[in-house]
C-alpha cells in the first residue's frame, strides 16, 4: 500500500479512536494523582503510547504469521479487558473509601510502576484487532501507522492526565471514585463493543 494522504487519515483516526480509552484511564490517575509531576505524566503517557502503538504492530504479525491461532486469542480480548479494567476500577473506589479513615495521611495517592504498565496493557489490548485492519499494509506501512497512534495516544493522554490533575485537586477522594467508575465503565464498554461488534 502507498503512502497516500488516505493512509495517514486512516492512521490518525485510528490514533484517536484507540485513544479514548486510554485517555479517560489517564483523565482517572490524574484524578487519583492529583500532585503527579512532569516527569511522571510524560512516562505514563509515553508507557500508554508504546502499547497502544505497539499492539496493532503485534496483531498485524500475528495475522501475517498465525492467522489461525489469532482468531481464537481475539475472542479473549474483551473477557481480558473487562476481567483487568474492572479490577484496577474496584480498588481504585475500595482505596478511595478507605481513605476516608485516613483523612489526614498523605493526599496524593502515588500509582507504582506495576498499575501502569497494567493500566497500558488492559486499555491497548482491544488494539490488537487493528492487526486485521492493517493485515494489507506491508511491514513499514504497519510500523509508521502504529508509530503514529503511538504519539497521537501520547498527545491525548497527556492532555487527560492534566485535565485529571484539574480535576482531580478539587475533589479528591471523590475524583478517585469518580476514576474507578470511569475504569469498570471502559471494561464493560470494550467488553460490549468486542462481543457485540
Amino acid at each position: 500500500m502507498d503512502l497516500s494522504l488516505v493512509f495517514f487519515i486512516n492512521s490518525i483516526g485510528l490514533g484517536i479512536a484507540l485513544a479514548m480509552d486510554a485517555f479517560s484511564v489517564s483523565l482517572a490517575n490524574g484524578m487519583n494523582e492529583p500532585c503527579m509531576k512532569r516527569k511522571k505524566m510524560l512516562f505514563v503517557a509515553l508507557v500508554f503510547g508504546l502499547f497502544q502503538g505497539v499492539m496493532p504492530l503485534i496483531g498485524w504479525g500475528l495475522v501475517h504469521s498465525i492467522a489461525s491461532a489469532f482468531s481464537v486469542v481475539e475472542k479473549f480480548i474483551p473477557w481480558i479487558a473487562l476481567l483487568l479494567l474492572s479490577f484496577l476500577g474496584v480498588k481504585m473506589i475500595v482505596e478511595a473509601v478507605k481513605e476516608d479513615d485516613d483523612e489526614e495521611e498523605d493526599s496524593c495517592k502515588k500509582q507504582g510502576l506495576a498499575l501502569i504498565l497494567v493500566q497500558g496493557v488492559a486499555t491497548s489490548i482491544d488494539a490488537l484487532s487493528v492487526g486485521v485492519t492493517t493485515s494489507e499494509y506491508n511491514f513499514f506501512n504497519a510500523g509508521l501507522s502504529s508509530l503514529i497512534i503511538a504519539v497521537i495516544t501520547f498527545a491525548i493522554c497527556y492532555v487527560g492526565i492534566i485535565l485529571g490533575k484539574k480535576f482531580g485537586t478539587k475533589f479528591s477522594k471523590n475524583a478517585a471514585i469518580f476514576g474507578g467508575v470511569i475504569l469498570i465503565l471502559i471494561g464493560i464498554e470494550i467488553f460490549l463493543t468486542g462481543i457485540l461488534g
